[in-house]
Protein backbone atom coordinates (compact mmCIF):
# COMPACT_ATOMS: atom_id res chain seq x y z
CA UNK A 1 0.00 0.00 0.00
CA UNK A 2 1.19 3.62 -1.23
CA UNK A 3 1.83 5.86 1.88
CA UNK A 4 1.98 9.70 1.04
CA UNK A 5 1.65 12.70 3.40
CA UNK A 6 -0.68 15.41 2.14
CA UNK A 7 -1.01 17.88 5.15
CA UNK A 8 2.26 18.49 6.51
CA UNK A 9 1.37 20.99 9.24
CA UNK A 10 -0.98 18.33 10.47
CA UNK A 11 2.05 16.00 9.97
CA UNK A 12 4.38 17.91 12.79
CA UNK A 13 1.61 19.14 14.56
CA UNK A 14 2.08 17.74 18.59
CA UNK A 15 -0.53 19.57 20.97
CA UNK A 16 -3.88 19.37 18.61
CA UNK A 17 -3.04 15.36 17.72
CA UNK A 18 -2.72 14.92 22.19
CA UNK A 19 -5.34 14.37 24.04
CA UNK A 20 -5.48 17.29 26.89
CA UNK A 21 -2.33 18.59 24.34
CA UNK A 22 -3.73 22.44 25.27
CA UNK A 23 -1.75 21.66 29.00
CA UNK A 24 1.45 22.42 27.55
CA UNK A 25 3.77 24.05 27.77
CA UNK A 26 2.32 25.64 30.96
CA UNK A 27 2.40 21.91 33.05
CA UNK A 28 5.81 22.48 32.92
CA UNK A 29 6.25 25.74 34.55
CA UNK A 30 5.42 24.97 38.69
CA UNK A 31 7.54 21.89 39.03
CA UNK A 32 10.62 23.41 36.92
CA UNK A 33 10.33 26.17 39.41
CA UNK A 34 10.17 24.47 41.88
CA UNK A 35 13.04 22.23 41.50
CA UNK A 36 14.79 25.23 40.56
CA UNK A 37 13.94 27.25 43.74
CA UNK A 38 15.00 24.35 46.05
CA UNK A 39 18.58 23.59 44.38
CA UNK A 40 18.63 27.26 44.46
CA UNK A 41 18.07 27.01 48.18
CA UNK A 42 20.83 24.66 48.48
CA UNK A 43 23.08 26.35 46.91
CA UNK A 44 23.48 24.04 43.86
CA UNK A 45 22.31 26.21 41.18
CA UNK A 46 24.15 29.02 39.32
CA UNK A 47 21.42 30.14 37.07
CA UNK A 48 21.98 32.63 33.86
CA UNK A 49 25.44 31.98 33.20
CA UNK A 50 26.09 33.82 29.75
CA UNK A 51 28.05 31.98 27.38
CA UNK A 52 27.76 34.74 24.61
CA UNK A 53 26.32 39.02 24.35
CA UNK A 54 22.92 38.12 23.45
CA UNK A 55 19.98 38.69 25.31
CA UNK A 56 18.96 34.60 25.34
CA UNK A 57 22.25 33.38 26.02
CA UNK A 58 22.16 32.19 28.86
CA UNK A 59 22.33 28.78 30.18
CA UNK A 60 21.47 27.31 34.05
CA UNK A 61 23.82 24.64 35.98
CA UNK A 62 22.77 22.56 38.56
CA UNK A 63 25.09 20.76 40.40
CA UNK A 64 24.92 17.39 42.78
CA UNK A 65 25.98 17.19 46.18
CA UNK A 66 29.74 16.32 45.84
CA UNK A 67 32.15 16.89 42.63
CA UNK A 68 30.16 16.19 39.76
CA UNK A 69 31.51 12.85 37.88
CA UNK A 70 30.36 14.78 34.49
CA UNK A 71 28.30 16.96 32.61
CA UNK A 72 24.32 16.67 31.38
CA UNK A 73 23.42 19.66 28.40
CA UNK A 74 19.71 19.64 28.18
CA UNK A 75 18.59 21.43 25.15
CA UNK A 76 14.76 22.37 24.63
CA UNK A 77 12.68 22.31 21.59
CA UNK A 78 9.91 24.51 20.79
CA UNK A 79 10.22 24.52 17.14
CA UNK A 80 13.73 26.78 17.13
CA UNK A 81 10.67 29.70 17.63
CA UNK A 82 9.32 29.56 21.33
CA UNK A 83 10.07 28.76 25.00
CA UNK A 84 13.56 28.88 26.71
CA UNK A 85 15.50 27.47 29.63
CA UNK A 86 12.84 28.07 32.66
CA UNK A 87 10.57 25.69 31.75
CA UNK A 88 12.42 22.48 31.97
CA UNK A 89 14.73 22.64 35.41
CA UNK A 90 13.32 19.79 37.37
CA UNK A 91 14.32 17.51 33.87
CA UNK A 92 17.51 18.00 35.07
CA UNK A 93 16.64 15.83 39.03
CA UNK A 94 17.80 12.53 37.35
CA UNK A 95 21.18 13.23 36.42
CA UNK A 96 21.53 15.36 38.76
CA UNK A 97 20.99 12.94 41.74
CA UNK A 98 23.48 10.42 39.96
CA UNK A 99 26.10 12.34 40.56
CA UNK A 100 26.39 14.66 36.85
CA UNK A 101 26.06 18.22 36.12
CA UNK A 102 23.21 19.61 34.31
CA UNK A 103 23.71 22.72 31.85
CA UNK A 104 20.16 23.64 30.62
CA UNK A 105 20.99 26.90 27.84
CA UNK A 106 18.43 29.16 25.85
CA UNK A 107 19.26 30.77 22.64
CA UNK A 108 17.94 33.19 20.55
CA UNK A 109 15.05 32.06 18.37
CA UNK A 110 13.45 32.11 15.09
CA UNK A 111 12.55 34.60 13.38
CA UNK A 112 15.53 37.03 14.86
CA UNK A 113 17.79 34.19 13.60
CA UNK A 114 18.11 31.34 12.09
CA UNK A 115 18.53 27.79 12.44
CA UNK A 116 22.33 27.66 11.59
CA UNK A 117 22.79 30.93 13.89
CA UNK A 118 20.88 28.66 16.74
CA UNK A 119 23.22 25.78 16.21
CA UNK A 120 26.65 28.03 16.81
CA UNK A 121 24.90 29.40 19.49
CA UNK A 122 24.34 25.73 21.14
CA UNK A 123 28.37 24.97 20.35
CA UNK A 124 28.96 28.14 22.42
CA UNK A 125 26.56 27.11 25.10
CA UNK A 126 28.17 23.60 25.00
CA UNK A 127 31.55 24.70 25.24
CA UNK A 128 31.15 27.14 28.25
CA UNK A 129 29.10 24.75 30.03
CA UNK A 130 32.44 21.90 29.56
CA UNK A 131 34.79 24.85 30.72
CA UNK A 132 32.56 24.82 34.21
CA UNK A 133 32.36 21.25 34.39
CA UNK A 134 35.06 18.60 34.00
CA UNK A 135 35.02 14.64 33.06
CA UNK A 136 32.80 13.22 30.39
CA UNK A 137 29.50 15.02 28.68
CA UNK A 138 26.48 13.51 27.44
CA UNK A 139 24.24 15.73 25.43
CA UNK A 140 20.33 15.54 25.26
CA UNK A 141 17.40 17.81 23.58
CA UNK A 142 13.85 17.67 22.98
CA UNK A 143 12.14 17.93 19.44
CA UNK A 144 14.17 20.97 17.76
CA UNK A 145 16.57 20.51 20.81
CA UNK A 146 17.25 16.69 19.58
CA UNK A 147 18.30 18.30 15.94
CA UNK A 148 20.82 20.76 18.02
CA UNK A 149 22.18 18.42 20.05
CA UNK A 150 23.03 15.88 17.45
CA UNK A 151 24.70 18.95 15.38
CA UNK A 152 27.41 19.17 18.02
CA UNK A 153 28.36 15.21 16.90
CA UNK A 154 27.79 15.86 13.14
CA UNK A 155 30.98 17.02 10.92
CA UNK A 156 30.08 20.38 10.76
CA UNK A 157 29.82 20.62 14.26
CA UNK A 158 30.79 24.17 15.82
CA UNK A 159 32.32 22.11 19.22
CA UNK A 160 35.94 22.63 18.33
CA UNK A 161 38.49 18.84 18.37
CA UNK A 162 38.64 19.14 22.36
CA UNK A 163 35.41 19.38 23.33
CA UNK A 164 33.86 16.58 20.57
CA UNK A 165 36.11 14.50 22.39
CA UNK A 166 34.76 14.96 25.14
CA UNK A 167 31.13 14.29 24.11
CA UNK A 168 30.39 10.12 24.95
CA UNK A 169 27.01 9.89 23.91
CA UNK A 170 23.87 12.09 22.50
CA UNK A 171 20.18 11.35 23.40
CA UNK A 172 18.09 12.73 20.97
CA UNK A 173 14.74 12.55 22.16
CA UNK A 174 11.70 13.11 19.56
CA UNK A 175 14.33 14.80 17.51
CA UNK A 176 14.31 16.21 13.85
CA UNK A 177 16.88 14.98 11.92
CA UNK A 178 15.96 15.65 8.47
CA UNK A 179 14.94 19.41 8.04
CA UNK A 180 13.60 19.45 4.00
CA UNK A 181 10.22 18.28 5.27
CA UNK A 182 9.57 21.49 6.97
CA UNK A 183 9.80 23.11 3.97
CA UNK A 184 6.64 22.55 3.36
CA UNK A 185 5.10 23.81 6.55
CA UNK A 186 3.61 26.81 7.56
CA UNK A 187 5.96 27.46 10.47
CA UNK A 188 8.95 27.60 7.74
CA UNK A 189 7.24 31.41 7.19
CA UNK A 190 8.73 31.80 10.70
CA UNK A 191 12.18 29.58 10.40
CA UNK A 192 13.35 30.89 6.87
CA UNK A 193 14.46 27.32 5.46
CA UNK A 194 15.80 27.23 1.78
CA UNK A 195 16.73 23.72 0.30
CA UNK A 196 20.33 24.71 1.40
CA UNK A 197 19.93 25.82 4.60
CA UNK A 198 17.72 22.57 5.05
CA UNK A 199 20.28 20.19 3.52
CA UNK A 200 22.88 21.64 5.77
CA UNK A 201 21.26 21.39 9.02
CA UNK A 202 19.54 18.19 8.53
CA UNK A 203 21.64 15.81 10.56
CA UNK A 204 20.86 12.61 8.46
CA UNK A 205 22.00 14.11 5.56
CA UNK A 206 25.67 14.59 7.57
CA UNK A 207 28.61 12.32 8.24
CA UNK A 208 28.73 11.53 12.67
CA UNK A 209 32.21 12.74 14.07
CA UNK A 210 34.72 9.70 14.61
CA UNK A 211 33.23 7.71 17.66
CA UNK A 212 29.52 9.13 17.52
CA UNK A 213 27.19 6.99 19.99
CA UNK A 214 23.30 8.41 19.40
CA UNK A 215 20.78 7.13 21.01
CA UNK A 216 17.26 8.34 19.18
CA UNK A 217 14.53 8.15 21.87
CA UNK A 218 10.64 8.85 20.79
CA UNK A 219 7.61 7.88 22.20
CA UNK A 220 5.82 5.35 20.91
CA UNK A 221 2.44 7.13 20.64
CA UNK A 222 3.44 9.97 18.65
CA UNK A 223 3.06 11.41 15.23
CA UNK A 224 4.01 9.25 12.86
CA UNK A 225 6.99 11.70 11.36
CA UNK A 226 8.57 11.79 14.91
CA UNK A 227 9.06 7.97 14.54
CA UNK A 228 9.93 8.01 11.41
CA UNK A 229 12.63 11.01 11.85
CA UNK A 230 14.33 9.24 14.86
CA UNK A 231 14.50 5.08 13.28
CA UNK A 232 15.69 7.79 10.09
CA UNK A 233 19.21 9.07 12.29
CA UNK A 234 19.64 5.49 13.86
CA UNK A 235 19.65 3.86 10.31
CA UNK A 236 21.93 6.27 8.61
CA UNK A 237 24.46 7.10 11.10
CA UNK A 238 24.45 3.41 11.75
CA UNK A 239 25.54 2.90 8.25
CA UNK A 240 28.12 5.87 8.58
CA UNK A 241 30.44 4.05 11.11
CA UNK A 242 28.31 5.82 14.30
CA UNK A 243 27.05 3.41 17.04
CA UNK A 244 23.52 4.18 17.58
CA UNK A 245 20.20 2.62 18.97
CA UNK A 246 16.36 3.55 18.02
CA UNK A 247 13.89 3.36 20.92
CA UNK A 248 10.25 3.86 21.38
CA UNK A 249 8.75 3.97 24.90
CA UNK A 250 5.68 2.90 25.17
CA UNK A 251 2.86 4.81 25.09
CA UNK A 252 4.38 8.29 25.30
CA UNK A 253 3.91 10.85 23.22
CA UNK A 254 5.54 14.34 22.66
CA UNK A 255 5.19 15.91 25.77
CA UNK A 256 5.98 13.29 28.04
CA UNK A 257 8.00 11.15 26.48
CA UNK A 258 11.04 13.59 28.04
CA UNK A 259 9.18 12.71 32.10
CA UNK A 260 11.65 10.02 32.98
CA UNK A 261 14.99 12.56 33.00
CA UNK A 262 13.26 13.70 36.26
CA UNK A 263 13.94 9.99 38.05
CA UNK A 264 17.47 8.61 38.50
CA UNK A 265 16.10 4.96 37.57
CA UNK A 266 14.33 5.18 35.00
CA UNK A 267 16.26 3.67 31.69
CA UNK A 268 16.57 7.16 29.88
CA UNK A 269 18.55 8.15 32.51
CA UNK A 270 20.50 5.20 32.84
CA UNK A 271 20.62 5.35 28.76
CA UNK A 272 21.68 9.19 29.06
CA UNK A 273 24.81 8.23 31.42
CA UNK A 274 25.65 5.05 30.27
Amino acid sequence: MLYAIEDWDNAYANGPNIPGGERWPAAWVEPAKTFREAMTAQGRARLDIAYAAGARNRFDLFLPEGAPQGLVVFVHGGYWMALDKSYWSHLAAGAVARGYAVAMPSYTLCPEVTIPDITREIGAAVTAAMREVAGPVALTGHSAGGHLVTRMVSATSPLGAAERARVRHVVSLSGLHDLRPLLRTKMNLKLNLDAASAAAESVALLAPIAGARVTAWVGGAERAEFRRQSQLIANVWLGLGAATAYVEAPDRHHFDVIDALADPGSALVATLLG
